[in-house]
This record gives structure tokens, sequence and C-alpha cells, in this order.
């Protein structure tokens, strides 16, 4: 099945999400248009706060991407967050360890490694679903919260760095992603995450690979009869799914923070998932996703210190998002799959 990004009914829920969020600005007691104003030019008003927003869509971006991938072949990846902190703990002791290596080697072998981790532990779950048929949303839940105990308890305890913070050492210069935007945060992970959205978006359209893992989500039983193994391509999507959540963590951790940092994370795995719904499950609809969230998120912060809005009423105008344009899309997606179709339509 092809799925096209229908613009106007997004821009039209977007749209419509602000509006019902300025509704609740006025009943709650503050003025919405200065409030709505102070987050649009919080979020590209200055050079500062368009590398904000770029940074904060970064992340998101790779989650969502990494979310998309295994929907595609009919597997429910809600892991991404546990995938991303194993990514992005594997990229930090691959940074800390290897300090003789040169730049840009030890950078991209640090971001390989963070997607090596990632892919491992999205490797369990898959394992789990295609040969013992365990839930993919169980364990991929449950193993997202293993992921966030465990790399808590090494950065508290065996690889805790000096100070009262809960993290590890930095790492070596030489695994730093360079900043594309000084003196902001952006780095180099954001046009990574934008190439591999294409990437992503050429494997799925113009592969063998791609096209089988299409056609599996669309109608396993008819994919096993022609000849495509459901099990391979379920594996082979869960991994890169796990692959891209594990890069996604390191460009995090070599581009943004220098080392891992307990609780870095806001919950970007899961924001992802929403993310990828709102971009109607295509690569090219997650960078404008991401955009959006990564706009909703620095630009509320400046919404709050400008107006004094509580940083809560920005989460409702994402929360109305998801409701008004993903909702509607994971409804018919999980309808469509449980008529099971004769024919696949990829």
């Amino acid at each position: 099945m092809r799925l096209r990004l229908t613009v106007p009914v997004e821009l039209f829920a977007i749209g419509l999400a602000f509006l019902l969020g300025m509704l609740v600005l006025f009943l709650t007691g503050y003025p919405p248009f200065s409030a709505l104003w102070a987050l649009f030019r919080g979020a590209f008003g200055t050079r500062n706060a368009i590398g904000q927003t770029l940074t904060q869509a970064t992340p998101i971006l790779f989650t969502s991407l990494a979310f998309l991938l295994a929907f595609r072949s009919g597997i429910f990846n809600i892991g991404i967050e546990g995938q991303f902190l194993i990514g992005a703990f594997t990229a930090a002791l691959f940074g800390i360890s290897f300090r003789g290596l040169p730049f840009p080697l030890h950078a991209i072998l640090a971001l390989f490694s963070g997607g090596f981790g990632g892919a491992v532990y999205a490797l369990f779950p898959a394992l789990l679903k295609v040969y013992l048929g365990a839930h993919e949303v169980i364990t991929t839940m449950m193993l997202s919260y293993v992921a966030l105990y465990l790399t808590s308890y090494f950065v508290n305890y065996p690889l805790k760095a000096p100070g009262w913070v809960a993290q590890t050492e930095l790492v070596a210069p030489s695994a730093r992603l360079p900043r594309i935007l000084p003196p902001t945060q952006l780095s180099l992970a954001f046009p990574i995450a934008l190439g591999l959205a294409f990437l992503v978006l050429w494997f799925l359209e113009r592969t063998v690979p791609g096209f089988s893992i299409r056609a599996v989500g669309a109608n396993p039983e008819a994919s096993e009869n022609r000849g495509i193994s459901v099990r391979k391509y379920q594996i082979l999507a869960f991994v890169l799914s796990g692959f891209i959540a594990g890069v996604g963590g390191g460009g995090e951790i070599l581009g943004v923070h220098g080392r891992f940092v307990d609780g870095f994370s806001p919950g970007y795995g899961w924001d992802g998932i929403a993310v990828s719904l709102v971009g109607r499950l295509h690569p090219l609809g997650c960078i404008f996703a991401s955009l959006l969230f990564g706009m909703l998120r620095a630009g509320g912060m400046t919404m709050t210190r400008v107006t004094k809005v509580p940083l809560d009423l920005s989460l409702i105008i994402q929360a109305l998002v998801i409701l008004l344009v993903a909702a509607p899309v994971l409804i018919e997606q999980l309808l469509t799959r449980r008529r099971k179709p004769q024919k696949s339509e990829v």
C-alpha cells in the first residue's frame, strides 16, 4: 500500500489544533495572540531560535523514521526509546574508550556503534516476535524500561564521572560531531537525519528489500504465498528500525551533550511514534512533523519565559495535533490490517 501525503488535510488539522490551543489559553486567562507570537518568535525569530528548533527536531526525526520503517513491515515497534538509549550509551562508550583514533573516523565509528547497539537491542524482540509469537508491543515496551534503568545504573555507579551529576566522562574530541550553527547546539546530526529520511524513502520505494518489507506489511499471507519470507523481512525491518534509533541516540550524545547523561532524553522515542503518525507514515512527512514538534518544544520555552504561560499548554497543542492528525491515521491502518485484503497493494 502506497501511503500518500494529504497536505491540505494535515495543514487544516494543525491549524485547528492551534486555534483550539488559543481557546485553551483564553479560557485559562492568558493572552492567546501574545503567547502564540512568542511561540513562533522563540522558534524562528532569531538565528539562535532556529538552531534550537532544529536541535529539538533532530532526535525526533531519527526516532520517527525508526518507527516508520518497522511499521511498514507490520511491526508496531514502540520500543524506540529503549533502542535510542542503548544507541546513545554505546556511542558514548565508544567515544570514551577509543581515544587514539583521528577525526572523522572516530566520530563515524562512534555513530555507527550507536546504530549497532540499537540494532542488537531490537533483535531480541524481533526474534521473540517471529519465532515465539510474543507480541512486540509488550516486549519492546518492557525492554525500553530495561534500557532506561540499565543505563541509569551504569552512569550512577561503575561509569559515573566525578561530581554530583549522574553522567559518564566526556567523549574524546575526535568523536564529537561538529556544530553547524554556533553558538547553538545544532550539530551535524541534523543533516545526517535529513539524509537518512531520503535514504529510507529510496529504500522503501526503489529496492527489492524495501518492496518486500512493504509487501509483508500490506499482506503477510499473500507475501508468503508469493515466496517472500515474512520472518526474514520483519526481522530486517525491526533491526533497521533499531539501527536508526541507535544512530539517533548516538547523534544526540556526540553532537549535543558530549557524554551520556542520565535522563537526557525527555521521551524522544515516544515522541517519534507520534511524529511518524502525524507525518502520515511517510519519510518526507516525518521531516515536516519533526520540525513542527521541534518548533513547539523550542518556542514553548520562549512562550513560558516571555508570557509566563505554563509550558504544559504548549504540550496541550502537541496533544491536539496528535489527536487531530495522527489518531485517524493509526485507526485507519489498524482497520485496514484487520480486514486482511486478499491482494497486497504495494
